[in-house]
This record gives structure tokens, sequence and C-alpha cells, in this order.
């Protein structure tokens, strides 16, 4: 019987500070597409009103906010409706909190698959982050409608919005690297993401304006990453804000820092995944 010479990859671990493998992730491409579409469909899944969740959940705090923080509190919205005024902030705050939240329980979630088939384990973050997205544009629509019914029009600045859409990304996908990476070493990780998300909300202006931050504390305030992509995406959409300053250039420095940090620690830390989720973590 004559033998077939069938090609052979050896997978050995890697070694060294690695960055982000374009080439690989785009070999993989399809399962890129797999997972995500698996986590969306997960998310909305035996719900009575499915995808709607991504309109009713951000036009209900919406509601919420206008009621405590316009009506009760008074607070200063630079002339632009409230309603507006916090549904834009909320569009990325939500993506971001969300990918965060599904992206640190991603890799243990998925353990049987890590740990039977070789794929770059980074896709499973980036599928969480990316399910996020699909949130994210559907909610497009709700804030569109919104902004014609208080007679907000859409700025020439509007040409900006994809860089701040890709900042939002960014910040999202570094800190979801590494915490999913934390988390597999240290379990009790998952436990800190409600604490992490209710902090960052309160230092990120979405319910009130950055423009009550004295101009001395700007550049040290900015260094949160979101606020840069809030004040982007108000600036842009609205029309609100200075605009790009210094404090969005040291939030943009700091979110590509945040990224490429997140990139190299999660592919140094996923030599030993497998090791490490099949004992349990610590």
């Amino acid at each position: 019987m004559q033998s077939t010479d069938l090609p052979v990859s050896e997978i050995q671990p890697s070694s060294g500070w690695r960055t982000l493998n374009v080439r690989e992730l785009w070999t993989y491409r399809e399962l890129v597409y797999f997972l995500t579409w698996r986590d969306i469909k997960v998310r909305y899944k035996q719900t009575a009103i499915g995808i709607a969740w991504a309109l009713l959940q951000p036009l209900a705090m919406t509601i919420v906010f206008t009621l405590f923080f316009s009506r009760l509190a008074g607070l200063e919205t630079e002339g632009i409706p409230y309603p507006v005024f916090a549904l834009t902030a909320l569009l990325p705050w939500q993506l971001f909190s969300k990918a965060i939240t599904e992206s640190t329980n991603s890799l243990v979630t998925d353990q049987k698959l890590i740990t039977r088939v070789y794929f770059p384990r980074i896709i499973v973050p980036i599928a969480a982050v990316l399910s996020a997205l699909v949130d994210f544009l559907i909610s497009t629509g709700l804030v569109l409608t919104v902004m014609t019914y208080y007679g907000v029009h859409l700025r020439a600045e509007i040409i900006w919005l994809p860089f701040f859409i890709l900042l939002m990304l960014m910040t999202a996908s570094g800190a979801g690297f590494w915490l999913s990476a934390l988390n597999v070493e240290y379990r009790d990780v998952m436990y800190t993401i409600p604490f992490i998300n209710q902090f960052w909300f309160f230092v990120t202006p979405v319910v009130y304006s950055s423009a009550a931050v004295p101009d001395r504390w700007r550049t040290l305030y900015a260094l949160n990453p979101m606020v840069g992509v809030i004040e982007g995406f108000r600036w842009s959409l609205l029309g609100a804000g200075r605009g790009p300053d210094s404090a969005i250039f040291a939030s943009t420095a700091v979110a590509v820092v945040l990224f490429v940090t997140g990139t190299i620690w999660f592919r140094r830390s996923e030599r030993t995944f497998v090791d490490t989720i099949g004992s349990g973590g610590r």
C-alpha cells in the first residue's frame, strides 16, 4: 500500500514578548465570525423581544438620567437637550462596559474549546468586543431618532466619528485583553468587574459635562481613555465641547498604550492558558 506524504505542522510554545499577529487573525477570520455570532445568539436566546434590548437598555437609562440628573440636579449640558447629551455618551459607554464584562470571563467560558484545539486565543476576547459592537451599531438608530426629535442636526465634525469609534474599540479591546488574561490565572478578577464598571462610570463624563472639571485638571482627568471617547462622540455628533485638544490627545495616547500592553501581556500569558485553565486557576 502506497503511503501519501501529508504536511505536518508542529506547534511549539511561544517565547518572549509578542504583539498582535494580524496575518494569523486573518487566517482564522471565519472563527472570529463564528464566535461573535455565537455570543450574540447566546445573549438574546429565549428572550421575548430579542435584540430590541439593545435599544431598550440605553433608552431606559436615558429616561432615568434625565429625571434625576437634569430635572432634579440641574446639571449643565452646554445647551444640548439632556436626553441627547446623555444618550450620545451612553452609546460608547455601554459598548465598553459590556465588552470588558464579557471578555473578562470569555476564556474561562470557552475552556473546552481552548483546551482541545489550537487557534489564536486572542480571538476569544476580540469576539466579545465585536458582539458588543453589534449592539452599538443597532443603538445608533436610536441616537439619530432622538436627535431628530429634539431638532439637533448632524454637523460637519461627524467626519471625525470613525476615529473616535476606533479609539473606543482600542480602549475596550485593551482592557479586555488585560482582564481576560488575568482572569485565567486569578478567578476573582471577574468579581471585581462590577466595581470597576461602577467606578469607571463615575470618573467618565457620561451623565455630566467634562466642562465641570477645572482646566488645570483636564489633562490628568483625560488619562482615563474613555474621557476622550465620550468627549469625541459629543463633539463629532453634537458640536459640544472643544474638539480635539490636549485632553483628547492624552486619552488617545493612553488608549494606544492600553491596547499595545494588553496585547503583549495577553500573547505572553496565552502559552500557559491550557495548563492554568485545566488546574482551575488560582
